[in-house]
């Protein structure tokens, strides 16, 4: 079978587009889903869709290759949207389908509840809420800009946790993140976590130069019991928040 050469600019593709979008329409009511709330998820699956339907016939999964046997004809393992395993397992297991065009309507919360953390952690937009502290204290791995809100939203009094220096003593008076609550060496870390050993359900933050010391601290700290411990991904290098001295 040859292949047809689509132009996306053409108007029979713009034409055909617009069919597709009412397609998904359709398949979004008929079957209680909703849209991701990622718009150009949404509009490139259209898109592949789109572009299926004129080169085969019908709008197969962009997401996956669309196979033939040697006389041309499709094979049975080819998704047909809404495909298949879409309806029966990943909507209903997943929240969306594989293309994640189709999804649940707590999926698609989810992803806008992320977004907008995403945004006031990385862009400094507002201030976290207390839900949000919460979110990002669960995560194994913070990076620079999730630490220094969570700083500041624990100078608001919004959240409590113990932020801790693994690095040894003459690196800690060098430079170290300002507001740290203790410094728990790696080469003694045994001997100093006596420090905190009866706050084990206080989330704790752990941090070193480049983030490898700490994240050796920190399966030894989740071994022992402690109920949250996360690693500052890159270390204090990667962190532009108040630094100390001295």
């Amino acid at each position: 079978m040859s292949i047809k050469k689509v132009d996306p600019n053409s108007e029979e593709f713009q034409e055909e587009l617009k069919k597709t979008i009412k397609f998904t329409d359709k398949v979004v009511k008929q079957f209680g889903f909703v849209y991701n709330p990622e718009k150009e998820i949404n509009e490139g699956i259209q898109f592949g869709l789109t572009r299926n339907k004129l080169i085969y016939g019908k709008r197969f999964c962009p997401c996956f290759f669309v196979q033939q046997d040697e006389e041309g004809k499709f094979t049975k393992d080819n998704r047909i949207c809404p495909c298949k395993p879409a309806l029966d397992t990943e909507v209903k297991n997943d929240g969306r389908c594989h293309c994640q065009i189709y999804c649940t309507s707590e999926y698609a919360d989810s992803v806008k509840k992320k977004d907008e953390l995403e945004e006031a952690v990385h862009e400094h937009s507002r201030g976290l809420s207390k839900d949000e502290c919460e979110t990002l204290l669960a995560k194994q791995e913070l990076d620079g800009d999730e630490l220094e809100s969570l700083m500041e939203a624990r100078e608001k009094k919004m959240v409590t946790f113990n932020l801790v220096d693994t690095r040894e003593w003459m690196e800690y008076k060098t430079a170290r993140i300002k507001e740290t609550d203790h410094l728990i060496p790696t080469t003694s870390f045994y001997d100093e976590i006596k420090k905190i050993e009866s706050e084990k359900d206080t989330p704790v933050i752990v941090y070193c130069h480049t983030g490898s010391r700490s994240a050796y601290c920190q399966r030894v700290l989740l071994d022992l019991g402690f109920k949250q411990v996360s690693n500052l991904t890159f270390g204090i290098v990667a962190y532009h928040g108040e630094i100390e001295r001295g």
